[in-house]
């Protein structure tokens, strides 16, 4: 097993899941289990037969610690001609392990659970199919291909060789306790008819040891299916190629405001709300802060608009806040695909990758998505300009302008809220989400940093229902 681990932790660095960015894992395997290949159903004992297998690791050396979910199919090295990066190594002679969602033996041994049901257990840990629609074909008249891009999940995109419905099945790379809240979401959304996010086909649940104790289990999700949407843009994509252009945005951007106000007022039926308690209001208040001082000290442009910010804050604190809910949590141009004949769907429920997933789980405020949103189209406006940067900027600023209010007009529209109403905390809550793109830009895009502070000079002296 020592060699298994050595083979997984050179592996997984160069991975985009991989949380520890720079550093060399140290890892522990805590639970595995096998599938049986679904060209045959043999027993995975049969050593003619490649081996599939799911590992359960956690990486000790990281704070906090993570549990990783590392599918692989053990082949023989001899007949395995590919030496892409989804090649893992040679644990051991004669033997290549190749990751799990780049290989049909896995890939159709999980379609088969997602849709069909059933069960299976390996050392300490079990799992469960779970299917939530009928969708009859063999899972070998499907072919599979990894979707490209993703950051902290792998998803399989399957295709029918028979005509049949397309599905995308996410693999959860970093393992929770619990429920994950995209599969919560959006099956509760699915099943209560709302065309606005992909039909749910199915999940695969497990069990492993509780971490946190010295015995006893915890569940969670390993993977969830869904209806795959097959060529269809973004809306970010459509919206670059609108304002890149200067063509007039704000009918789509009205219709993506009224499809999130019905997936929020979905929410709030589906799922218990609350009164916004002074705890509520301490806890954003102290987040706020926190991610303001911890901007300041990496991008110092910012130090100068602290005074301003921090009034806004206060504000923001002292008006009336609505009912807490379910929300989207990470709601941007990017999770909204548009599908002809059905409108403007929402993808990834599954809330802010780095949050932990106690706190992604919470009723929240509604306006954070929507911030999120006016964020969003302002991100647009500002990639323009650094790509085009003969373009006026005036004219891009104009652009994003009229988008962002033909969004929130469709929001109000469809939701019933008085936006003018929740002028302070919108203006409080996109500001804190531009402070938290100035951190990450400065980290990862020091070149987009003008972006984020752009926007922080607008928002402190224009409110947003009309910045």
């Amino acid at each position: 097993m020592d060699s298994t681990l050595a083979c997984l932790a050179a592996w997984m660095t160069r991975q985009r899941w991989y949380a520890g960015k720079g550093r060399v894992p140290s890892l522990r395997l805590v639970a595995w289990f096998d599938l049986a290949p679904v060209e045959t159903g043999a027993a995975t004992d049969d050593p003619a037969l490649p081996r599939v297998r799911t590992f359960l690791v956690l990486d000790e050396g990281a704070l906090p610690v993570v549990l990783y979910q590392v599918p692989i199919v053990a082949r023989a090295t001899a007949s395995v001609e590919d030496s892409g990066d989804h090649v893992i190594g040679d644990p051991e002679p004669g033997v290549t392990f190749i990751d799990g969602p780049h290989d049909p033996a896995y890939t159709r041994a999980l379609l088969t659970l997602v849709t069909r049901g059933g069960s299976g257990s390996g050392p300490r840990t079990s799992v469960t199919g779970v299917p939530a629609a009928d969708f009859a074909a063999p899972a070998a008249s499907y072919e599979s291909a990894v979707l490209s891009g993703e950051q902290s999940n792998t998803s399989i995109i399957y295709r029918s060789g028979d005509g049949g419905p397309s599905i995308i099945c996410k693999v959860f790379r970093q393992l929770h306790p619990g429920l994950n809240p995209d599969i919560e979401l959006q099956c509760a959304l699915s099943a209560s008819g709302s065309t606005h996010v992909p039909a749910a086909v199915g999940v695969l649940e497990g069990a492993w040891p509780d971490l946190a104790t010295a015995g006893g289990s915890v569940s969670g999700s390993l993977a969830f299916a869904q209806e795959f949407l097959p060529d269809v843009d973004d809306a970010w994509r459509v919206a670059l190629r609108a304002a890149a252009r200067l063509e007039d945005f704000t009918v789509a951007a009205r219709e993506i405001g009224e499809a999130t106000a019905d997936v929020h007022v979905a929410l709030a039926r589906l799922f218990p709300t609350h009164e916004t308690q002074q705890t509520d209001r301490t806890a954003t208040a102290d987040t706020w802060t926190r991610r303001l001082t911890m901007a300041i000290a990496e991008v110092p442009g910012i130090a100068e608009q602290r005074d301003a910010i921090e009034a806004v804050y206060a504000r923001a604190l002292e008006t009336a806040w609505p009912p807490l809910q379910r929300i989207h949590g990470d709601l941007h141009l990017g999770q909204v695909l548009h599908t002809p004949g059905r409108g403007w769907v929402l993808l990834d429920f599954e809330g802010e990758p780095l949050r932990p997933m106690a706190e992604r789980v919470r009723a929240d405020l509604a306006l954070r998505d929507v911030a999120g949103m006016l964020r969003s189209f302002d991100y647009v406006a500002g990639s323009i300009r650094l790509d085009t940067p003969d373009q006026s900027p005036d004219a891009a600023l104009a652009w994003a302008r009229a988008a962002r209010r033909a969004f929130l007009d469709g929001y109000a529209a469809a939701s019933g809220i008085e936006l003018e109403a929740q002028r302070d905390l919108l203006a409080a809550l996109e500001i804190d989400k531009a402070v938290y793109e100035a951190i990450y830009e400065a980290r990862n895009r020091p070149t987009w940093v003008p972006i984020p502070l752009r926007a922080i000079a607008r928002l402190v002296e224009q409110p947003t229902v009309n910045a």
